[in-house]
Parts: C-alpha cells; structure tokens; sequence
C-alpha cells in the first residue's frame, strides 16, 4: 500500500496542526484506511494488531466531527481496561489541542462517580470509558444516549474475553438514534462477527491489516527510564560510557533532531540532523559526512531515515519511544549487520513502558532494563580510553622529542610527572559530571486474580440480578487487568459508590513506581492497611510501588 501523509488527508487543520507537533508525518496501514471511511460516516470493522495505531484511527475522525455547540455527548469510546481508557483519553486531547471547546472525558471503575457526574455536566463531546461504568451512568440516567452519532469499540475481542458481551449489548440496545459503529479488533472470533451482524449495517466496511512477521535482528536491547528533562543527559552519558564508532538516534518530530543536534554539537559530539526539510544536496552532504569520518552521530526522523545503508553503525538510539512497532524493528535493524555486534538503548518517559511491553509481546523479544551509569563510571571507562589511546600512540610512534619536551617542563615546574599525566588526563576528560537525581516513575498498582501465572487477569463480578457487587476498583461489574499497557498511568481512587469504601493515597499526586537505580533491580512494597500486610510482589519485568491506604467509612453518630 502507497503511504500517506497527514498532510495530504482531508484532516481539519487544527488536528493536522495537533498530529505535526507531535511529530507524525506518515499514517500508518490502518489509520490511512480507516480514517477516510470514518470520515466518510461508514460503519467499519477494523481488524489491526496492537500497536499499529489503532487509537489514532478512531480519535481523529470522531474529533473531526464533533461539534462544541452541539449540547449533549456525541460520541462514546468503549475500552476493556482503565489503563486503555485513560490513554485513550489523553491522546484525543493530543489531537484536540487547538480545538476549542471540545471536552474528552474518561470514565471507569475506581474513580468517584459523584466526581464523573459532576464532570458529565459541563457539556462533554466525547467519553471514553469500560463498559461497566458507562452501564452505571446509563442506570443513572447521568449519561443519555439520545445525542451519540458515532460509537467506537476498541480492543473489542478482549473486551469480550473479559465477559463484557451483555454489557456491550446493553449499551449498543440503548443508542437510540442512527449513528455510526466503528469495531477494532485483533482478532475476528464468532463472538465479534455476531456483534457486527446484529449492530452494524450492511454496508459495514471491513479492513483487514495483515500481521507482519517481525523479526528483530540479534542486537542487544536496552531501555531506560528517565524524566523528560534529564534526557539529554542520559543520552551524553550513554555516548560517552559505551563511545559507540557510528551511531544512529532517531527522534519522532523534525524540531527534535534539530534541538538536539544543535545541543550534542554544543556539548562537543560531532552529530548532525537529517530531516524532510533538508534540500537533496543537504541529505547528500550529511550522508558522505556520516559514511566518512567528518560525523559520528547522525540524529534523524523515521521517514528521512529510509534507504540509510551504513554497514558499520554500532548503536541505535529511540530518543522517542516510536509510534509504531515496525519503526522500532526497523530502526534497530541499522545496526549489527554483517555479523557484527550492535546496541540498541531506548529512552522511556512514564506511560511509555506500556509501548515497551507491546514491543516486546509483538516481536516476542527481550528489552532489557538497565540503569543510567553514574558519574564514577562514565570518569572510569573515559580514562580508560583516553589512555588506551596514549598507550597505543607511545608503542607505535617515536617519543624521544615528546619525552625531552616534559623533562624541560618538569624542571621548570614544580611537580612531578604522574602528577603531569593527571592534569592532562583531567583536561582530556572534560569537566566533572554530576550524578542523575533518581527518577520516581509512577505506575497503578495491579491486581491478580484468577490464574496468576497467565497473559489474561481477570476479575468478574457476581452477575446474577440483585448480587451485583460494586467493588471499589470495579470497570462497570468486570475488571481484566494487564500489565502490558501503554503508558503509566496516574490514578487516585476514591470510590464511594457502594457499601465498601476505598482511599487510594498517592504520595505524590499519582502512583509512584520507584526505581532503585544503584543496582538496577526495581524494588516493590505494597502497604496493605486493609488487611495489615506488606508483600513482596513476584516479577522480574515490572516492579511496582504503591501504596494503598484503606479508610473505613465513618460511622454516623446515633442519636438518643
């Protein structure tokens, strides 16, 4: 299939605007056919593997038809997990940044429903949203129906493996007017085909993405977890503790190989930027530099980086997480070739270990975690090779005339010649560095039932009439709980709907993962006051923190 650029879409120009900034260019196969036929207000089944883009494919076109005037919500996005609601959620608001007056609000379980009530109010386009908390509103009557043009179900298949099939019927029974149905599933089992039969029309679109073998080439994957701002450091550190020959960092947006080009060469790297905006004759001479000797580092975006050929680049740098898991295959398939050994190190903000994840269940590959390496190791291996290359220019060269010279100098001067070597080691090295601050990265907390040892988690409520239960962390009456989502996502729980109240105290506004990065291993502790326990959570893949903090509700006072 041809690709297709943003630009070249009928997309509105504030959500273009919206998609430039975050530094997309190119749609990916699903979003390039499911965006037109959306748009076009057709019923579709998408059929897409995770991490393709399959929330784009869906935000944009419900974004572009909503309507800021139009009182009442417009269009509802129905989601298996929290986590997959809330980052849903935020990534519309992405593509809703210059649109004005158009309001996304995520729903679910765990949060207190008072709260989303209020927020239903305040003239709300878009929710997004599980299944059994958008049941619990339609019971209210807090959330009406009659005004819904478009319905999206994302991640459909696992929605039903979680036993949400009653509730999606529910829901889908209570549109009352003609509107749209847009499905997005991995997989097409009997359960989704009778769903599409009974609500879809039939002139339903059907968009099948073929799975792509991925394979990743033998290179050695590693990832850290940094803040924002340290992320430049981090990759200076990298470049100086590892001294890759050739290497290649890729970033998501033009601005960004720009800025940090422009900061690397600041900090005495020899890098250079590699863009669309480039003229031909630019990208020819930035190439001969790279293939040559004139530039060790060559910082450029995915689609300016297609039909690089460099047999000999040692490391590959995701300077951003990639939006698509095929960018990432092909990004770090520029190094290790002809036999030779390559390093891929991916820096990961937040939410973005869930991409990590995908990346990994997808290519069912190993990313491993590592830690930022200290001040003392980056001195320790830059002297090392700093003399190691002393060493080897005194074995292969004559130094009688360089060893008159320090004599001279050391009898004018009062000091000794280890002392000499040091104070020129110490100015080939550069200025000190400074630890990194330990980051505190923040993750909720999850919850297993059911079979521990499985990819699916899933807890269901009671379903049988009246014994309904409502559980404080509750996604309508079922809850599936993955570990591998997109994003960390930040909650505070304070569910007061039902006879069992929960506080979730987060220290620090959010769910904190803590990281202790001396030596690498995650450490969790969960404080249990419910039940007076502290355990120690099994997994070498994510190690969590949280604290949970339980409050029994206050009892009223009786009155005599």
């Amino acid at each position: 299939m041809e690709e297709l650029r943003y630009e070249d879409s009928n997309i509105d120009e504030r959500i273009l605007r919206a998609v430039k900034e975050l530094g997309f260019e190119v749609m990916t196969p699903i979003q390039a056919k499911a965006i037109p036929v959306m748009l076009e207000g057709k019923d579709i089944i998408g059929q897409a593997q995770t991490g393709t883009g399959k929330t784009a494919a869906f935000s944009i076109p419900v974004l572009q038809v909503a309507n800021p005037e139009d009182e009442g919500v417009q269009a509802i996005i129905l989601c298996p997990t929290r986590e997959l609601a809330i980052q849903a959620a935020e990534e519309m608001r992405k593509y809703a940044k210059y649109m004005s007056g158009i309001k996304v609000l995520p729903i679910y379980g765990g949060q207190d429903i008072q709260k989303q009530i209020r927020s239903l109010k305040g003239n709300v386009q878009i929710v997004v949203g599980t299944p059994g908390r958008i049941m619990d509103h339609m019971r209210r009557h807090t959330l009406k129906l009659d005004n819904v043009k478009t319905i999206v179900l994302d991640e459909a298949d696992e929605m039903l493996d979680m036993g949400f099939r009653e509730d999606i019927d529910t829901i889908l029974e209570g549109m009352e007017q003609e509107h749209q149905t847009a499905l997005f599933s991995a997989t097409m089992p009997k359960p989704i085909l009778e769903i599409t039969k009974k609500f879809q029309k039939e002139s339903t679109v059907y968009l099948h993405m073929e799975a792509k073998e991925l394979t990743i080439p033998l290179v050695k994957q590693y990832y850290y977890e940094v803040s924002r701002k340290n992320k430049e450091e981090v990759v200076s550190r990298l470049l100086d503790y590892y001294n890759p020959k050739r290497t290649l960092i890729f970033c998501n947006t033009k601005r960004m190989v720009d800025d940090l080009a422009e900061n690397l060469v600041g900090r005495g790297y020899f890098a250079v930027g590699l863009h669309g905006d480039l003229s031909q004759a630019q990208r020819d001479r930035v190439m001969a530099g790279f293939r040559g000797d004139q530039t060790d580092i060559l910082i450029a975006t995915d689609v300016a980086a297609r039909g690089i050929d460099v047999n000999d680049v040692e490391a590959v740098f995701n300077y951003d997480v990639p939006q698509d898991v095929e960018y990432y295959v092909h990004r770090i398939g520029r190094t290790g070739r002809a036999g030779k050994k390559g390093r891929a190190f991916t820096l990961v903000i937040g939410r973005e270990i869930y991409k990590v994840r995908e990346i990994e269940k997808i290519c069912k590959t190993k990313i491993e975690v590592r830690t930022v390496p200290s001040a003392e190791d980056v001195k320790t291996a830059k002297s090392e090779k700093i003399l190691d290359r002393i060493l080897e220019v005194e074995q292969n060269n004559d130094m009688k005339d360089m060893v008159r010279i320090i004599e001279q100098k050391l009898n004018d001067e009062d000091c000794t010649a280890i002392e000499l070597a040091a104070a020129f080691l110490k100015d080939q090295m550069g200025d000190d560095l400074e630890d990194i601050p330990t980051e505190e990265f923040f993750e909720e907390k999850k919850k297993h039932s059911g079979r521990r040892d499985g990819d699916r988690r899933r807890n269901y409520d009671d379903r049988n009439g009246d014994q309904r239960k409502h559980h404080s962390y509750r996604d309508g009456d079922r809850k599936k709980k993955y570990d591998d989502r997109d994003g960390d996502h930040k909650k505070k729980y304070d569910d007061r709907d039902g006879d069992h109240k929960r506080k979730y105290d987060d220290r620090d506004g959010d769910h904190k993962k803590k990281y202790d990065d001396r030596n690498g291993d995650h450490k969790k502790k969960y404080d249990d006051h419910d039940g007076s326990k502290k355990k120690k959570k099994r997994g070498n893949d994510e190690r969590m923190s949280h604290a949970l903090d339980w409050q029994p509700p206050k009892k009223k006072k009786r009155r005599d």
